[in-house]
């Protein structure tokens, strides 16, 4: 365990939820990974252990926290096998693994790539924080594919200016429930954070900030299909929540669901879907020096392509797109 952390409760957060007071003093650590704590016992609130990250919390209440102590860091030989497609002392192109965080959390005890990063370049920039080494943009844990490091402070900041000014070009492939209604569509809904659900994001009008999607269908099978999706802006979650708007859940994915992926029983002979199924498959952006275009392609990992191959024969209905 690390050092206790105890606060009280002032009055202008007088009934405020445990987990929004706890997201306030730990700024570097998830919601989900706080939910963890609490749900392991490691924040009490008074005398007792708290309930849930829901409960309401009164002003004038002891709140105690003993985080998790942080795992140690990954070995030479560990950072050595993360798989680097380009590097030229400015900038380093990565295909990073389904499963691999992209920074550290509390729910995710295996080395992450700012970590196999910071011991591969230990002189990496932090500008996003001492934990976030290097890291210019992120891909959520189970999403595997294409990413970019700064390698120092001036590429952090142009390559940061251009995933801001939305010059960055994002390609992504995913496999879904359903069969979609057209063959693209552009989907242009706000995404922020689910009242109900603070961990998860959601389509809402009020307090959403703008989020739009393109995707096309690249083929189609009885009941799913394999798409193409350009992201526009980058809002968190936001290919997983925009398709599952559109009634097209991403095979695997255990948060953004519909009845349709929570009821589908996949045939026995399905082979494993074991993560959300999607993929960051190309990434365009201009070099932070040379402001040459570069363009990189991960192809779809063994899982994502098992199943598209099974999808081809066993539920063909025709390809488009």
């Amino acid at each position: 365990m690390a050092d206790e952390i105890e606060f009280i409760v002032p009055r202008e957060e007088h009934e405020q939820r445990l987990d929004r007071l706890l997201v306030a003093r730990f700024p570097g650590v998830s919601r989900t990974a706080l939910k963890g704590w609490i749900d392991g016992g490691l924040v009490l609130v008074g005398s007792r252990r708290a309930r849930k990250a829901g409960e309401s919390v009164p002003s004038g209440t002891v709140v105690r926290v003993a985080p998790p102590a942080p795992p140690p860091p990954p070995s030479a030989e560990q950072a050595a096998g993360l798989r680097v497609l380009y590097e030229d002392g400015q900038l380093a192109v990565i295909d990073k693994p389904a499963g691999m965080s992209t920074h550290p959390n509390a729910n995710d005890k295996s080395p992450t790539v700012s970590e196999l990063a910071a011991v591969r370049w230990p002189d990496l920039p932090r500008l996003q924080g001492e934990d976030r080494p290097g890291i210019v943009h992120r891909l959520d844990r189970f999403t595997s594919g294409v990413m970019v490091l700064a390698l120092n402070e001036p590429a952090m900041a142009e390559l940061k200016a251009q995933f801001k000014n939305r010059t960055v070009q994002k390609e992504y492939r995913a496999l879904v429930y359903g069969e979609p209604a057209f063959d693209s569509a552009w989907i242009d809904r706000p995404i922020g954070r689910d009242p109900a659900h603070p961990e998860m994001m959601s389509v809402t009008v009020e307090a959403g900030r703008e989020a739009q999607t393109y995707y096309q269908v690249l083929e189609r099978y009885e009941g799913f299909a394999y798409v193409r999706c350009l992201p526009k802006t980058g809002r968190t979650h936001q290919i997983r929540v925009h398709l599952t708007s559109e009634g097209l859940p991403l095979l695997g994915d255990k948060v953004y669901r519909t009845r349709l992926s929570r009821s589908s029983q996949l045939p026995s002979e399905f082979p494993p879907v074991e993560r959300q199924f999607l993929h960051a498959h190309g990434l365009q952006f201009a070099h932070p020096t040379s402001q040459e275009r570069l363009e990189f392609v991960v192809p779809l990992p063994d899982d994502m392509r098992a199943v598209r191959d099974f999808l081809r024969v066993a539920r063909p209905v025709g390809e488009r797109g």
